[in-house]
């Protein structure tokens, strides 16, 4: 491309450039094809023989790369802006969102999910919304903190995971005397890309019949009894009514596959690795539309398989410790960190977690994926 034709092209205000190579699969290169380009550029037309390897590649190549973050350093930030930024309107929620390195300073995990720590002090309110993007909450440490989704409190403790579908009002309230710190996962960029986001303000302030502190909420009182389904009730809102999904039954399951698998009874998806899926009580399916959200345990020495999968993971330990790879990277991770797994990665872990560092005896992993998104597209395939 000359000098003179860059020029032309600013002057027509065209944001199409195009340049003639000499390449295999290229046509020639002469002044009549140098032309040709131009009309294009003018008409903002780009042909998809300039362009087919990169829209059209022969196997993902995801825009994220994989990353891992402290937790320790994560929580320390966090502390930081406790002292520094309001939760109220302004320093909305006190979130502070996770930034692959390779997207160009985006808040966004990967391409098509966010994930944040949340930090709230002692005594206060995080303020009420809503907004369709779909959420959850998991606990990695701490308690004393109430969701409070459609007038519902909901306890938040170590270990327990919320999801709570778009469009819910929710706020939440720390009833005690520590401040807590817990991650938020959203479908923020599947929904940014799509243009499909809506948001709007509630209340400032919560009533003080919803700032109760009970056990259990009222969700769980309905809909959280294993197999057991309410005739009298049909969930409003797309994604799961059950708006918590306590540890110790994640706990139990976790270790009650480990001890079929010793007994010989199998269980496990593969030899020391146990794995549930969080699902909604009311039909079985994910418990929310856009995400997908799991729990592993990986016994001590044990190294899971290396898989590859579309769409993209996040991934929180919870216990434990031990070395993840990702493609190309790996990692020594422990208690609280989180690491990104890209589209198409391949991706294993081997447990080293021991008495001093773990609960269970285990590598513990919290998970969240787009994997829902990309089975309704049938764009889903695994390379295990």
């Amino acid at each position: 491309m000359t000098q003179s034709s860059i020029a032309q092209d600013i002057a027509t205000g065209s944001p199409v450039r195009l340049q003639a190579v000499s390449a295999e699969g290229q046509p020639e290169v002469t002044p009549a094809l140098e032309e040709l380009y131009r009309g294009f550029e003018q008409e903002l037309l780009i042909p998809l023989w300039t362009e087919i390897g990169d829209l059209m590649p022969t196997h993902p190549r995801s825009r994220a790369t994989p990353h891992l973050w402290r937790w320790e350093r994560l929580r320390a930030l966090a502390a930081q802006a406790g002292d520094l930024v309001p939760v109220g309107r302004g320093g909305e929620r006190r979130a502070i969102a996770l930034a692959n390195p390779s997207l160009g300073g985006r808040p966004f995990a990967t391409p098509t999910l966010w994930a944040a720590i949340q930090y709230l002090m002692p005594g206060e309110d995080a303020p009420e919304h809503r907004h369709t993007q779909h959420a959850f909450r998991f606990v990695i440490e701490g308690s004393g903190v109430w969701t409070v989704v459609g007038g519902d409190p909901v306890p938040m403790n170590r270990g327990d995971f919320l999801p709570q579908a778009g469009w819910n009002w929710h706020a939440h309230h720390n009833a005690t005397s520590e401040p807590m710190a817990w991650i938020d996962g959203l479908d923020i960029p599947l929904q940014y890309v799509t243009e499909a986001q809506f948001f709007e303000f509630g209340r400032d302030e919560i009533s003080d019949a919803e700032r109760l502190t009970p056990e259990r909420s009222r969700s769980e009182r309905l809909w959280g009894h294993p197999g057991l389904r309410p005739l009298s009730a049909v969930p409003a809102t797309p994604g799961s009514p059950l708006l918590s999904y306590k540890w110790e039954y994640t706990n139990a399951a976790l270790a009650d596959q480990l001890l079929l698998e010793k007994e010989g009874f199998g269980g496990t998806v593969e030899h020391g690795h146990a794995a549930v899926r969080y699902s909604n009580p009311h039909d079985g399916s994910d418990v929310l539309p856009t995400i997908r959200a799991e729990f592993h345990r990986v016994v001590r020495g044990t190294e899971t398989a290396p898989v590859r999968e579309t769409g993209s993971s996040v991934y929180q330990v919870f216990d434990g410790s031990g070395v993840v790879i990702v493609g190309d990277r790996s990692w020594t991770v422990g208690r609280g960190d989180l690491f990104v797994v890209p589209s198409w990665e391949q991706f294993s872990v081997k447990s080293e977690a021991g008495a001093t560092d773990s609960d269970e005896g285990g590598l513990d992993l919290f998970r969240f994926s787009d994997a829902p998104v990309f089975e309704a597209l049938k764009l889903d395939r695994k390379d295990a």
